[in-house]
């Protein structure tokens, strides 16, 4: 059973960081690309970050770039979320997902398409 486990969400003050990890299990995702979503209470569901499965080609939403930064493990088959600078509205549930695409193209990476595999999503909350 292929499996995404998110981890490391917890509440914190605004300003200060967290970083989410997502465990794969079930097969590797060394070869997909990967991202990171989130989704607030009565907002649409958000593509943070995305990244190619070789970490060369990466995207960062304009609403978290300069604060957030995506990375993977391959050897670890994980993918991580460092998250800096949080503010009140990064308040969401956030969600790392695989996605089918193999390759490094960065307007790909920059959608929301193609995410067959969800985590079940850690809650972040930002106090002021």
């Amino acid at each position: 059973q292929v499996q995404l486990v998110e981890s490391g969400g917890g509440l914190v003050q605004a300003g200060g960081s967290l970083r989410l990890s997502c465990a794969a299990s079930g097969r590797t995702f060394s070869n997909n690309a990967m991202g990171w979503f989130r989704q607030a209470p009565g907002k649409e569901r958000e593509l943070l970050a995305a990244i190619s499965w070789s970490s060369k080609s990466q995207y960062v939403a304009d609403s978290v770039k300069g604060r957030f930064t995506i990375s993977r493990d391959n050897a670890k088959n994980t993918v991580y979320l460092q998250m800096n600078s949080l503010k009140p509205e990064d308040t969401a549930v956030y969600f790392c997902a695989a996605n089918r695409y193999s390759g490094s193209n960065y307007n790909i990476l920059k959608t929301s398409n193609g995410y067959d595999y969800w985590g079940q999503g850690t809650q972040v909350t930002v106090s002021s």
